[in-house]
């Protein structure tokens, strides 16, 4: 019976994906493109830097650590500042400021082979024009549409980004130490005929009550609690927090029980998955109830790193799987929920949400690496993902929880809340 549902369900979204890719604008379209192509030429550099800076560079290991987490903290954080200036040059201007700076970056990475210094520089500026760019991109993308455009609009980017990260360092790899002048060459040229097409794109048109005739109502926004409309940033804190696990560390422990290019098969299938997966689901995704989206995403997610703490292919392969479903649903939603649940421009909302995504991944990568040392060195390292997967079961209904006590009873309407779930009461969020 599920087969037979599922059978009828993908291609019923894929079908509505394809009609809604069609009603796509210029500027959408070529904005879709830019953020496969962004993120093609950037990971084409970016996950061989430590590497760079550590054998070609002579960079101690601890100073190429701290360099590489502030870098990443100023890229993630880094969005409240480009939001900002978002709201007062305008979404167009800031992706092509945000654009010269990366160009920039990647330029001074030429000289940066040869000079420690220009080269720490050189990813400074890069990250710094992430930052900038990415709240304003996603804003431009779906500035004027109808709210139901957005599930569609935001799933399509991030399958694009998701392509580009999968992508670049598979075509960079038999470059960047033997061609490195080269490969830097050709980001840097990537990256100048980019900012060019944004140079083209047009201004963002001012709001007008009139085109929001598909966003969410005003009241209900007004209505909103402040503990509903921190959740989502909460949700993302945590979501990030718990994913950057397996991000981090799944190759230390699969590698040595499989192999490196078991462990590459690994990662091209999760890609292909959350690539294609996401769109298809964007609809069905968007329609769930928050607290529903969490018990799927969190308890996906949660079996995922249970499944993988058993250690062989098959179990490493479907825990990617399962973490995958989750990742899908989560990431999308809690931006859905972030832009329903603010009053505030979306590159703000945005802008905020990458600050949350920021903390979750600098948390992990803190409470990660000495949980992991320690699993390692007790000789049992599938504790560690164990303790991930019981982190996934008792994190999100206590934060729920802590958020819904800061909030009057009385500020959520009854039928708003839906019937009361058969585990408790702390996964009734709005």
């Amino acid at each position: 019976m599920s087969r037979r549902i599922l059978g009828r369900l993908v291609p019923l979204r894929a079908g509505r994906l394809r009609s809604g890719l069609g009603a796509l604008t210029g500027p959408q379209r070529f904005l879709l493109v830019s953020s496969f192509l962004i993120p093609l030429g950037s990971f084409a550099v970016l996950p061989f830097m430590s590497v760079l800076l550590h054998e070609r560079l002579g960079m101690g290991l601890g100073t190429v650590g701290v360099v590489l987490a502030v870098a990443s903290l100023v890229q993630f954080s880094g969005g409240v500042v480009g939001a900002a200036v978002a709201e007062r040059i305008g979404l167009q201007r800031t992706m092509l400021v945000a654009l010269m700076i990366r160009t920039v970056g990647f330029a001074a990475f030429l000289p940066g082979l040869r000079w420690p210094v220009a080269a720490v520089i050189a990813l400074f500026l890069v990250s710094c024009g992430a930052a900038l760019y990415l709240p304003a991109n996603k804003a431009y993308l779906v500035h004027r549409t109808a709210e139901t455009q957005r599930p569609m609009l935001l799933s399509a980017s991030t399958s694009a980004l998701n392509a580009g990260i999968a992508l670049g360092p598979l075509a960079a790899a038999p470059f960047v130490l033997n061609a490195s002048m080269g490969l830097f060459a050709a980001v840097t040229a990537l990256f100048a005929a980019v900012t060019i097409g944004h140079a083209i794109l047009p201004a963002e048109a001012p709001d007008r009550p009139e085109d929001n005739a598909g966003a969410a109502p005003a009241p209900r926004r007004k209505r909103m609690p402040a503990g509903a409309a921190a959740l989502p940033f909460a949700v993302t804190v945590l979501s990030v927090y718990v994913f950057m696990f397996f991000q981090h560390y799944l190759a230390v422990y699969a590698i040595p029980r499989t192999s490196a290019a078991y462990y590459g098969f690994v990662l091209t299938i999760y890609a292909l998955v959350v690539v294609f997966m996401q769109p298809v689901l964007s609809d069905w995704i968007a329609g769930l109830r928050y607290s529903r989206a969490m018990r799927f995403g969190f308890t996906a997610m949660g079996a995922g790193m249970a499944v993988l703490a058993i250690g062989n292919r098959p179990a490493i392969l479907a825990g990617a799987l399962l973490i995958s479903l989750g990742e899908i649903v989560l990431f999308l939603k809690n931006d859905l929920e972030a832009l329903g649940r603010s009053p505030r421009p979306p590159a703000v909302v945005f802008g905020r949400q990458r600050l949350a995504a920021g903390i979750g991944a600098f948390i992990s990568g803190i409470v990660g690496g000495q949980g992991y040392r320690v699993g390692e060195q007790s000789g049992h390292a599938a504790l560690f993902w164990i303790a991930v997967a019981a982190q996934c079961a008792l994190l999100p209904p206590l934060l729920v929880g802590i958020l819904r006590d800061r909030r009057p009873a009385e500020a959520v309407p009854p039928k708003v809340m839906g019937p009361r779930p058969s585990r408790g009461r702390s996964w009734r969020v709005r």
